[in-house]
């Protein structure tokens, strides 16, 4: 055993963590976090806390022990935790299985695999009541006898004839979870981007999922894959399905099987890359090459000067797999496990590159665009646009006549402003969006435009006359309302009959404004 300092995270203090000397500092971080707060940790210590829930005997133990101690497989988080209101779970780390000659050893796999789901099984029968909502309350119970659990070994306990039979109702007594699949197929000398390396990960995936499903309904099997790639693995899988594919009267209930996501436990098994996702770097976290990096280099017949050389000189020598890959993955493994994470979206975030690099895109010197005479409300406005080679906007100016110095100001600017965004990139369906139907004054009906009867605002015609010159898109009307902001008459006699009692005739000169009563 070794003791390291560890934390948690970078905020926490670091605390003494002892555990197996070939563990490193992620491991040391990962088993702080099973275990808040500030003391020293110990992994012996730990493992004790949920041993005698899971192990229905001492032989059973000492295999669970021996799962984690060559970082196989470890229970999940809440077990961790003793939160076993909840169906307990399993996360098996894939590439552990393969052995020295590269091999995947499959028979030691399906060993495992029944090994856990025994636990599983146990620890759903023996913490039933917990998960039935009747927690134990030791301080006001503790002079009534208390059960045992019982020793009984694993060969010996009839679950079809147990309590867990009237568990069938729900949707699943525990869970298997498959990790660090990319390293595995590194191991065995796979591509992750491949036929076979696909070929590979599904029939491995259909041996868990059959040995988890051994005695439940016939209709949660899932057929093995027709190219198991890996020797031994295609008998494994035979063997398997003439053992599962036997109907029973009393099917046992399901373990489900799956991929785990980002969790402490894979850096307590030293995972790469958590679930069926791919290697994306060469490199692990302290700057030194993956351990799936060696292991193709090696298989590829380069040592790491030679590598070095090769990637001089320009070589590639170990193809990165794409966001591509890792959908195609996703798609070649969904049926063969019992849930899949999400899909991986292969679509880039929308990162306008001119904006980013700081690059703009000036106007030709000759350019062509249009020049639109209209009439909002009574008020004019001239609007000019110019245009790149492809037909694209790239410049507007808006000058509104009869208006204010302010208002000319604040429109001309708007339209500079406009241009600059449109030049670096930004897309004219977005000012579209933001501009057509905004309402304020001036508003009213449109003259000069067959585009539009009617508009709510100058910068509402406008972009509504952009989007259907240069869209294609016409945007209809909005519903004509009042305007607010129209000028007072100057005249009482605009008014109607009603309008007109108690009104202010204002008769202006250029020396004095007298007010007399209409």
């Amino acid at each position: 055993m070794n003791t390291l300092e560890a934390a948690a995270d970078p905020d926490a203090p670091l605390r003494s963590i002892t555990l197996p000397v070939e563990w490193d500092i992620n491991a040391a971080s990962a088993l702080a976090r099973l275990a808040p707060g500030d003391n020293a940790l110990d992994l012996p210590t730990l493992t004790a806390e949920w041993l005698p829930t899971l192990a229905p005997d001492d032989n059973t133990a000492q295999a669970l022990v021996w799962l984690l101690l060559t970082r196989q497989a470890a229970p999940v988080e809440a077990v961790w935790h003793g939160l076993f209101d909840r169906p307990a779970g399993f996360v098996i780390n894939l590439s552990a299985f393969v052995s020295p000659d590269a091999s995947f050893e499959a028979r030691t796999f399906v060993a495992a695999l029944r090994l856990i789901c025994t636990v599983l099984r146990h620890t759903a029968q023996t913490t039933a009541e917990l998960r039935n909502g009747e927690l134990p309350l030791p301080d006001l119970f503790d002079s009534l006898p208390q059960k045992t659990p019982s020793k009984t070994s694993p060969k010996n306990i009839d679950f079809a004839s147990s309590d867990l039979s009237s568990m069938t109702e729900c949707s699943h007594i525990g869970k298997i979870l498959l990790t660090n699949l990319d390293a595995c197929l590194a191991g065995v000398g796979l591509d992750y981007d491949s036929e076979d390396g696909r070929n590979a990960a599904c029939a491995i995936t259909a041996l868990a999922t059959l040995t988890a499903h051994i005695g439940c309904d016939l209709e949660t099997l899932p057929l093995p894959p027709v190219h198991p790639v890996l020797p031994g693995l295609g008998e494994a899988l035979r063997d398997v399905w003439n053992e599962a594919a036997v109907a029973t009267e009393t099917p046992l209930p399901i373990i489900e099987t799956g991929f785990s996501s980002s969790n402490p436990i894979d850096g307590l098994l030293g995972v790469e890359t958590c679930g069926f996702a791919p290697t994306f770097s060469l490199l692990r976290p302290d700057g030194e090459l993956a351990t799936s990096t060696r292991q193709r280099l090696e298989f590829r017949g380069f040592t790491l000067e030679t590598a070095l050389a090769a990637a001089l000189a320009g070589e590639m020598v170990l193809p990165q797999p794409s966001p591509k890959a890792h959908l195609a993955m996703h798609q070649a493994l969904t049926g063969f496990v019992d849930f899949m994470p999400a899909r991986p979206d292969i679509t880039p975030p929308y990162t306008p590159l001119h904006l980013a690099r700081g690059k703009r895109r000036p106007l030709p010197t000759r350019h062509s665009g249009l020049t639109q005479k209209t009439t909002i409300g009574g008020h004019s406005l001239f609007m000019r646009t110019s245009d790149y080679e492809d037909g694209t906007l790239g410049e507007l100016s808006l000058t509104p006549t009869r208006e204010s110095t302010m208002v000319r100001g604040l429109m001309e600017s708007f339209g500079e402003a406009v241009s600059i965004g449109l030049q670096y990139g930004a897309p004219l369906e977005a000012f579209v969006d933001s501009f057509a139907y905004s309402c304020f004054g001036t508003a009213g009906t449109v003259e000069g435009d067959p585009v539009a009867s009617y508009a709510t605002s100058m910068l509402d015609y406008v972009f509504r006359s952009l989007s259907h010159t240069y869209l294609g898109r016409r945007l209809p009307d909005s519903a004509r309302q009042d305007n607010p902001h129209a000028p007072d008459p100057f005249l009482p006699f605009d008014l109607s009959g009603s309008q007109r009692e108690n009104r202010i005739l204002r008769l202006v000169s250029p020396s004095t404004i007298r007010k007399v009563s209409s």
